[in-house]
C-alpha cells in the first residue's frame, strides 16, 4: 500500500507546491510510482508539471463533487512513474459545495481507496487555508510535510496548523503523523536564516528534515516553464537539494555537506 503525504501549510508562498513537484518527480526518477494530487484550487501543481489548467477535462473537481474514479482525472507528467490528478478553477467552489455532502471530510479518502495500492508515494499539494479541503488531505493521509519558510514569525501561525492536525488525529484520522518540517526559501546571507533554523529545530526537534531548501533563482524560474527542476536545470543547487529530500525519505541518507554546498552556491548565485 501506498504512502499518502499530505504536503500543508496555511500560510501561502512557503514553498509547498514546489516541494510537491520536486519531491514527486524526485521519487518517480528514483524508481517509485508517484502520484501527485492538486488539491488547491490555484492549480500551480497542475501548470507546474506542464499541464494547461484551463484545458483540463477532469480534475479532482470531479472525484470529489461527481464521484469520478480516480483513473478517469489522471495523466502521465513526464515519465511513466509520475502521475497527476489535476486542478482547475471549478475548485474553487468546491468548499461550499462540500458542506452539504454526508462525511464530506472523507471524499478523498473514499476516493482514493482504489488507487492507494498502485503507488509507492501519494503527495498532496493542500490548498493554503484550513478549510473543508485541507481537511479532506489530512483525513487522507498517512503523514504530514510541513514546508516552513526561513523568514521572520516562521512559527507564528504554525500553532493553528499543529492544533487542527491534533483535532484531526482526535476526530478523522488517529493514524495521522507528522512526517517531517521543511526548512524552505533559506538565504545564507542573513543571520536570520539561520536564527529561524535554530529556532525551528528547538520547537521541532528531530521532526526538522535535514535539507534544507535555499532560495534559487532556478526554483523560481521552473515553473513558468512548467518543468520540475531536474528537467529545468538538474545542476542547480535546488535541483540538488531536493534530490537529498527524496532520499531522506527513503531513508537513504543525505549529501552530508548538501547544505554547506547550497550556502555557497547560494551566496555566489
Amino acid at each position: 500500500m501506498g504512502k499518502i503525504i499530505s504536503v500543508c501549510n496555511q500560510k501561502g508562498g512557503v514553498g509547498k507546491t514546489t516541494t510537491v513537484v520536486n519531491l514527486g518527480y524526485y521519487l518517480a526518477h528514483k524508481g517509485k510510482n508517484v502520484l501527485i494530487i492538486d488539491l488547491d484550487p490555484q492549480a500551480n501543481a497542475t501548470s507546474g508539471l506542464g499541464l494547461d489548467k484551463s484545458k483540463i477535462e477532469k480534475s479532482i473537481y470531479d472525484i470529489l463533487i461527481n464521484n469520478s474514479k480516480p483513473s478517469e482525472a489522471m495523466q502521465e507528467v513526464g515519465m511513466p512513474q509520475l502521475k497527476l490528478i489535476p486542478s482547475n478553477i471549478n475548485l474553487t467552489g468546491a468548499e461550499i459545495e462540500l458542506v452539504s455532502f454526508m462525511n464530506r471530510e472523507y471524499k478523498l479518502k473514499q476516493a482514493l481507496k482504489k488507487v492507494v495500492n498502485e503507488f509507492d508515494f501519494i503527495l498532496i499539494d493542500s490548498p493554503p487555508s484550513l478549510g473543508i479541503l485541507t481537511l479532506n488531505s489530512l483525513a487522507a493521509c498517512n503523514s504530514v510535510l510541513i514546508p516552513m519558510q526561513c523568514e521572520y514569525y516562521a512559527l507564528e501561525g504554525l500553532s493553528q496548523l499543529l492544533n487542527t492536525i491534533n483535532l484531526v488525529k482526535e476526530n478523522l484520522n488517529k493514524d495521522l503523523e507528522i512526517q517531517g518540517v521543511l526548512l524552505t526559501m533559506a538565504d545564507y546571507r542573513t543571520n536570520l536564516t539561520s536564527e529561524v533554523i535554530d529556532e525551528a529545530k528547538r520547537f521541532f526537534k528531530e521532526k526538522v528534515f535535514k535539507t534544507i531548501i535555499p532560495r534559487s533563482i532556478k526554483l523560481s524560474e521552473a515553473p513558468g516553464f512548467g518543468k520540475p527542476i531536474h528537467l529545468y536545470d538538474k545542476h542547480s543547487i535546488g535541483a540538488k537539494t531536493y534530490l537529498s529530500l527524496a532520499n531522506e525519505i527513503l531513508g537513504e541518507g543525505v549529501t552530508e555537506d548538501i547544505n554547506q554546498i547550497a550556502m555557497q552556491q547560494t551566496i555566489s548565485e
